[in-house]
């Protein structure tokens, strides 16, 4: 995590009653990170997925329930603070309507979530020699917003 995302995790917590939670990551979204971090700000992006033999080959941990995340923008600049609250890994092709509407993105139906994936995966696999199919495992990841640093 870099110096500006620390300090934006240690001045959050300063604030809060709660204990501050032993760890954090700090990541950028996908494909475009500066437009999905505006959604997550905006609420109209609650979820997120990504190939789970992207966990394995790069050896990260999975997401879990109650996991604290720092949304960075494409400068790695601190946005806003997430919690998850769901996770679940299934096949891409048993995906529910419903959470590829929450991940928020373009017209906001599975069908455009299914062809921005597909095309993502496949490109994303494609760097590390793997193919994409239908029924590759993805983790499907929920997630409230609980702080936003620029209002």
């Amino acid at each position: 995590m870099n110096k500006a995302a620390q300090m934006y995790w240690e001045e959050f917590w300063k604030s809060q009653e709660q204990e501050k939670p032993k760890s954090v990551s700090a990541w950028q979204f996908g494909d475009n990170p500066d437009y999905l971090a505006q959604l997550v700000i905006d609420g109209v992006k609650t979820a997120t997925c990504s190939g789970l033999v992207f966990y394995e080959i790069e050896n990260e941990p999975l997401p879990s329930i109650e996991d604290f995340s720092i949304v960075l923008n494409s400068q790695d600049e601190p946005l806003a603070i997430i919690k998850t609250i769901d996770v679940q890994i299934m096949p891409m092709n048993e995906v529910p309507e419903e959470f590829a509407i929450a991940e928020g993105e373009g017209d906001r139906t599975y069908q455009y979530w299914k062809e921005a994936h597909e095309k993502f995966f496949t490109e994303e696999l494609g760097k590390v020699g793997l193919e994409f199919s239908e029924d590759m495992m993805i983790v499907c990841e929920r997630f409230k917003l609980v702080d936003v640093k620029y209002k």
